[in-house]
């Protein structure tokens, strides 16, 4: 499942044009359109993992308007365990967001993710932040979810459902040596098994922009709760737009 970007790969960074480029491409025209392919070591998403602790390979095409509106579509790989026979996954996004002024901006988001292969299994959700130099914070509600019917589901499969909450706040910094760093931290609070499925996650990536060849990060996330794969997830991962 992906993550708030609007797309997934955004925690491994990508590849951005300079503020003179975006200027002169806005002259002269206020549409653009691009497309991002990545390859990580591990597909986690909001602290869990969404390949059984494999690799995935995952891309999209977006499209932007110069006020602000946005949309796009993203697919990856997924394997969920245990049997399942889900393969892929494949997200819905619309999005508008906009500066307040030279220090704030605001994003809102609509994703609909979708496991074609699967059963009862897609949801969407609908969510808002708001950053703040280089910090960001915000919020996504599950509107819709397939497996609202939660009859007969084990309590740890009941997940994304209507009234779910997820909270989540992080922090990026430009280093030296064309370095970035990321740290996160989200908190899901689920509607289904009366808190019993809650949880808190956090992480940090360290990615380097290498220019045509992409970029490259180095990635850490982990899970605060037992009833879960709490042990530390260690990922690499590579993006690039086009």
């Amino acid at each position: 499942m992906n993550p708030n970007r609007i797309r997934a790969t955004a925690v491994i960074g990508a590849l951005a044009m300079s503020a003179g480029a975006f200027q002169a491409a806005q002259a002269e025209d206020p549409n653009s359109v691009s497309a991002n392919i990545g390859v990580v070591s591990n597909y986690l998403w909001r602290g869990q993992t969404q390949t059984d602790n494999q690799a995935a390979v995952q891309g999209g095409l977006d499209y932007a308007h110069a006020s602000g509106f946005s949309a796009g579509t993203w697919v990856s790989n997924v394997d969920f365990g245990d049997g399942d026979e889900t393969n892929y996954e494949l997200d819905l996004y619309t999005g508008f967001g906009g500066a307040i002024n030279d220090d704030m901006s605001y994003a809102l988001s609509l994703i609909y993710y979708a496991y074609p292969d699967a059963r009862d299994s897609d949801f969407a959700e609908v969510g808002a932040s708001g950053t703040f130099k280089w910090i960001t914070a915000g919020v996504s509600y599950t509107f819709y979810g397939q497996a609202d019917d939660a009859s007969g589901v084990p309590d740890d499969e009941a997940n994304y459902i209507q009234g779910d909450l997820y909270y989540h706040i992080s922090a990026d910094v430009d280093l030296p040596y064309q370095l970035a760093l990321s740290v996160r931290g989200g908190y899901y609070d689920f509607k289904y098994n009366d808190g019993g499925n809650d949880y808190a996650h956090w992480g940090a990536s360290i990615s380097r922009d290498a220019g045509d060849f992409g970029t490259f990060s180095l990635n850490y996330d982990q899970i605060g709760r037992d009833t879960y794969d709490e042990d530390p997830k260690f990922w690499v991962g590579w993006n690039k737009e086009f």
